[in-house]
C-alpha cells in the first residue's frame, strides 16, 4: 500500500498536478488497496483541520494582505531604509530588514514576497541592481516570514507533533535574527565586490521622521508578540488581533483602505487560506494511512540503526528535508513528516522545540529552491522574469541559508536560549 501511495504521488507531481490533489489522490489509492471504507477519508480530512490553532492561519494571511493594502508595508520600508539605507548596498539590506519586520506579523513568506517585493523590486531596479538579483534577494529575504514568529509552518509543526506553539514561536526569534543578520552582511559584502548601490542613500528619510511615520506600523508586532508572551492572548487569538489592528490602522489612521477594497483583500485571503487548508486536510489523511501501515515506526527503527548519534541523525534529516523541500510544499511536508521524525528526534535526546525550528528552517529552503519554490514564483511574478533567469543570482543566497541552517542545527542554544529564559527551563 505504502509503495503504491508514494508512486502515485510522485507520478502526480511529474504530471504537474497540484500538491494537495497529488497527496489526496495517493491517499485514496491507499484506501482502495487496503479495502478501507471511503468514509474514513472524510473523517480524517475533517480531523486534520478541526484544530483550534489552525484558525490562526487565515487570520495571519488576512492581516498580511491588509498591511499591504493599508500602507503599512510602505512605511516599514521607509523605516528600514532610514536605518541601513545610507551605506553602499543599503537598499538590499533594507529589503532584508523590512521582510524581517513584516514577518513579525504576517507569518507568511508568500505574503511578504508580494507585499514588500511590489515596493522594493522596482526600487532596486531603479538604483541599477539587476532584475534577477532583486528577485532572488526578495525571495530569500521573504523566507524569514516562516521563521520569525508568528509563523504558519511553526503552528503546523506544533499541531502535528504536539509541541507548544508558544515555545516554538519564541524559539524562532534568535534563529530568524541570525539569518537576517547573515543575509544583510552578505549583501553588503556582495555589493562592495560588485560596485552596486553607491547611491542607495538618495531620497532616504531621517531616522526620526521615518520612525514617526511608521509608528503605528512598528507598534503592530510589539502588540502581537508582546500579547502572546505576556499571556494576554494565545497565538490563535493574536492572529485575530492582528487583523483588527491592520484594519483600523489602514482604514482610520492611514486611510489607504477604502470600503470597496475590502472585497478584493478578503477574496485574496480566502483563496490563499483555502489552498493551505486543502493541503492540510489531504496531508492529514495521507499521514493517517502511513501511520496505520506502521511507516513511522519502521522509519524510526531504520534511522536508529543507521544514524547512531544525534549529530549523524541531524545531518541525515537535514539532507533528506532539503531534498524533500525542493519537491513538496512546506506545509504538507511538515504535517506528514513532523509526527514521523519528532519521536525519533526525542529518542536521540534532541529537544522537540529545537528540532521543530530545524525542520522549519530547512523546509523554508524549499521555498527558494527550484522546481517548486513558491517564493521564487511570487518574486518572478513581481519582477516579471522567468525562473531559469534568476538561478545564477539565487545560488549564493541558498548557500548563505544552508550555512545558517548548519549553525542553528548544531548550536541548539540559538533556538533554546530565549525559550529557556521565558519558560524557566
Amino acid at each position: 500500500m505504502t509503495f503504491a501511495m508514494i508512486v502515485t504521488m510522485v507520478l502526480a507531481f511529474t504530471l504537474t498536478i497540484s500538491v494537495a490533489v497529488s497527496i489526496g489522490l495517493s491517499a485514496i489509492v491507499g484506501l482502495q488497496i487496503s479495502n478501507a471504507h471511503m468514509l474514513i477519508s472524510v473523517k480524517e480530512m475533517f480531523n486534520s483541520i478541526n484544530k483550534f490553532p489552525l484558525a490562526a492561519i487565515p487570520f495571519f494571511i488576512l492581516a498580511g494582505n491588509l498591511m499591504e493594502s493599508g500602507g503599512i508595508s510602505r512605511r516599514l520600508v521607509e523605516f528600514a531604509k532610514s536605518l541601513v539605507g545610507g551605506v553602499q548596498g543599503g537598499l538590499p539590506m533594507t529589503c532584508v530588514l523590512t521582510c524581517m519586520i513584516f514577518a513579525a506579523v504576517s507569518g507568511s513568506s508568500v505574503a511578504t514576497t508580494f507585499a514588500i517585493g511590489a515596493i522594493l523590486i522596482p526600487a532596486l531596479q531603479k538604483h541599477g541592481y539587476p532584475t534577477t538579483y532583486a528577485a532572488s534577494l526578495q525571495a530569500t529575504s521573504a523566507e524569514l516570514g516562516v521563521i520569525i514568529p508568528p509563523s504558519i509552518p511553526m503552528i503546523l509543526y506544533g499541531v502535528s507533533a504536539e509541541v507548544s506553539i508558544g515555545e516554538l514561536f519564541i524559539a524562532g526569534v534568535l534563529p530568524g535574527l541570525f539569518i537576517a543578520a547573515s543575509l544583510m552582511f552578505f549583501v553588503w559584502v556582495w555589493c562592495k565586490i560588485k560596485g552596486w548601490g553607491k547611491q542607495d542613500g538618495e531620497g532616504r528619510l531621517g531616522v526620526i521622521p521615518a520612525t514617526w511615520q511608521a509608528g503605528w506600523a512598528l507598534l503592530m508586532p510589539v502588540i502581537i508578540l508582546g500579547g502572546i508572551y505576556g499571556g494576554i492572548f494565545t497565538p490563535t487569538e493574536a492572529s485575530a488581533v492582528a487583523v483588527f489592528y491592520a484594519l483600523i490602522v489602514g482604514m482610520l489612521i492611514y486611510r489607504e483602505i477604502r470600503p470597496g477594497d475590502l472585497y478584493r483583500v478578503l477574496r485574496k485571503s480566502v483563496v490563499s487560506s483555502a489552498v493551505i487548508m486543502f493541503i492540510i486536510a489531504n496531508a492529514g489523511m495521507f499521514a493517517f494511512l502511513l501511520t496505520r501501515a506502521g511507516v513511522p515506526d519502521a522509519i524510526g527503527h531504520w534511522l536508529e540503526a543507521v544514524l547512531q548519534s544525534p549529530a549523524l541523525f541531524l545531518l541525515g534529516v537535514n539532507a533528506a528535508l532539503f531534498f524533500i523541500g525542493m519537491f513538496i510544499e512546506t506545509s504538507a511536508a511538515i504535517i506528514v513528516l513532523g509526527p514521523i521524525l519528532a519521536p525519533v528526534a526525542a529518542h536521540f535526546g534532541i529537544d522537540p522545540v529545537h528540532f521543530g525550528v530545524v525542520m522549519v528552517v530547512n523546509l523554508a529552503l524549499g521555498m527558494i529552491t527550484p522546481p517548486f519554490g513558491v517564493n521564487l514564483f511570487a518574486a518572478c511574478t513581481v519582477a516579471r522574469v522567468s525562473l531559469d533567469q534568476i538561478i545564477r543570482d539565487l545560488l549564493p543566497f541558498v548557500a548563505v541559508i544552508i550555512g545558517c541552517l548548519m549553525v542553528i542545527t548544531y548550536v541548539p542554544d540559538i533556538s533554546l536560549l530565549l525559550r529557556d529564559l521565558v519558560y524557566g527551563r
